[in-house]
């Protein structure tokens, strides 16, 4: 299938353009805090890296965010520390596959492996929580799905950062807060989802979660900010929980933009850190003596 989005000049973004422009998204997640240590780690056959530490087992399993064709457990490194800094849990930040190299569902594959080996060790599904921001927090909620559908232990909750969850591009928000969006813009979104999905449906339920019935998910939090221009898939995940009666908290941020949370010195940046920390503490059951 063709594309048929163009940029100013006639011609289709290439995959290195589509990178450098995440590379200078990423750029603005500032620095690491002071003392937080990373280690080079696989589970199973899954690579990635932990990310701080957790002294009662419990894990935020986290899928870092590039429209699944950009970034890397390091580049979100800023952000991924301050969660894990707030909540004081570790997380295994996930190296999933990216397209165009490897397309759907490669991602949501290498999700429910990493969470499989968890599994495996002994951990309880109830001890996880599965995070993610942009393409990594639709990534969260289809490797819910996958979790759910496969009959395993589910965890303990799933919490998201400015989720891109509606590949298709419907929602309102996408055109109202155009001009508002100084990160993200449509074309970016629309040429990556097309190197993700090749040709599969963009509202495959383990593409677009907005689409995915949610009977017996865990309980939900999810963050965006107003002027971004996928605030409206924050609120599609909000309503699919809503309709199977799961717990859900769903706040939008005003005037933020989007993943303000990588903003350290921003007081809603803080707030929503800290309302994000409570969730994972609340929903995540500790293991250890």
């Amino acid at each position: 299938m063709a594309f048929w989005s163009h940029n100013s000049h006639g011609k289709v973004p290439a995959i290195e353009e589509l990178r450098a422009r995440y590379d200078a998204l990423f750029a603005r997640f500032g620095v690491v805090p002071e003392g937080m240590a990373f280690t080079p780690a696989r589970l199973g056959a899954i690579e990635g890296e932990w990310v701080g530490a957790s002294r009662d087992g419990r894990t935020i399993l986290y899928f870092h965010g590039g429209g699944f064709i950009a970034g890397s457990p390091q580049s979100h490194r800023p952000l991924t520390s301050r969660l894990v800094e707030a909540c004081g849990i570790g997380a295994f930040s996930v190296d999933y596959r990216l397209a165009p190299e490897c397309f759907f569902p490669a991602a949501v594959r290498d999700g429910v492996d990493a969470y499989r080996a968890l599994l495996s060790k002994g951990m309880p599904g109830s001890s996880v929580i599965l995070a993610g921001d942009e393409a990594g927090g639709g990534l969260a909620f289809s490797v819910a799905l996958a979790i759910r559908n496969a009959g395993l232990a589910m965890p303990g909750g799933i919490l998201a950062l400015s989720p891109w969850a509606d590949l298709s591009l419907s929602g309102l928000s996408i055109l109202q807060n155009r001009k508002c969006d100084g990160v993200l813009d449509w074309e970016t979104l629309f040429v990556s989802a097309r190197h993700y999905l090749r040709k599969s449906n963009p509202c495959d339920a383990y593409a677009s979660p907005a689409y995915a019935p949610f009977g017996g998910f865990p309980p939900i939090m999810v963050h965006a900010g107003s002027n971004e221009i996928l605030r409206d898939d924050a609120s599609k995940l909000g309503d699919r929980a809503a309709a199977a009666n799961v717990p859900v908290s769903v706040e939008i941020y005003d005037g933020m933009s989007h993943l303000f949370q990588s903003d350290a010195g921003r007081s809603e940046a803080k707030v929503s850190l800290s309302r994000l920390a409570q969730f994972v503490r609340a929903k995540s059951t500790a293991i250890a003596a």
